[in-house]
């Protein structure tokens, strides 16, 4: 744990840039979730409205992550084809929640339609939903984890810690609640 710890800059300033970035997602999704009725209104249609928070969530990507991994060094232990391997399939594997997520939700399930009052027919309970609680969370952490193997990164493992500790303290219901009539 010192390797890691020591091999990151906590500091650096596209470091400071991606933690931000990861704790601004979940803060965002709750500011709109309070907000919903006015979108709403704003937009004159829940569906509209929902279309453009979707687009403006899928705008908040993983840029800065990437950046901040790529101004960090190294971690030779990591850096070969095992870590290579290792992290490619970590990406499929939580590429795999996250898409089959989506397939099961659909846009609206996906990017908070129930908080707009678009709700879903019933409540979504097979795969991946059958396997893992809130498996859109814990793919697109797994993606992360796969990422920072991939480009050997300790910092990318930091933010990827990161990313985790958001979800697991963010409201469960935000991201494919599966919530229904």
């Amino acid at each position: 744990m010192t390797l890691l710890f020591d091999s990151v800059d906590l500091t650096d300033s596209s470091f400071v840039s991606a933690v931000l970035c990861i704790a601004f997602n979940p803060l965002f999704w709750n500011l709109v979730i309070a907000q919903t009725q006015s979108l709403t209104r704003l937009f004159r249609s829940p569906y509209v409205a929902c279309y453009c928070l979707g687009a403006t969530i899928l705008s908040l990507n993983s840029y800065g992550v990437t950046e901040a991994m790529k101004s960090q060094p190294k971690l030779e232990v990591l850096d070969g084809l095992l870590g290579y391997y290792v992290g490619m399939a970590f990406v499929a594997v939580g590429s795999l929640f996250v898409i089959s997520s989506f397939l099961a939700l659909g846009f609206f399930g996906t990017f908070l339609g129930d908080y707009f009052g678009i709700l879903m027919e019933a409540k979504v309970t097979g795969f991946p939903f059958s396997v893992l609680d809130n498996p859109m969370y814990w793919g697109s952490t797994t993606v992360y984890l796969g990422w920072s193997l991939i480009h050997a990164s300790p910092a990318g493992l930091v933010l990827t810690a990161v990313v985790a500790l958001c979800y697991a303290i963010t409201d469960p219901q935000l991201k494919g609640s599966g919530r229904h009539k």
